[in-house]
């Protein structure tokens, strides 16, 4: 996978710059706690909705442990978008979560 991005990091880059997450996971699984700004576009519907997504926008794709993530990036690259990969997920992630 070309661009990915540790935990760590993109939690000091989440804490210090505006990024745009997209949460990946199914709706029940948002629902239940994402990262507070994290967009849902879970992966088995993004085939139809990432048309509304920007191609002039970075994005980081996370998921709950970083294979749909990774399926998502891949899916997105190859649309044209600039897309991050955020290892480990949502099983790794250090900071406030937003149900």
């Amino acid at each position: 996978m070309k661009n990915n991005i540790s935990m760590q990091d993109f939690h000091i880059k989440y804490i210090n710059e505006k990024i745009t997450i997209l949460d990946v996971r199914e709706i029940h699984e948002y629902v239940a706690g994402h990262i507070p700004t994290a967009q849902n576009f879970p992966l088995t519907t993004l085939g139809a909705d990432f048309s509304k997504l920007d191609k002039d926008q970075k994005y980081y794709v996370i998921c709950q442990a970083g294979g749909r993530s990774a399926k998502a990036y891949a899916f997105l690259h190859d649309q044209g978008f600039d897309v991050t990969n955020v290892e480990g997920g949502m099983n790794n992630w250090p900071g406030e979560i937003k149900n």
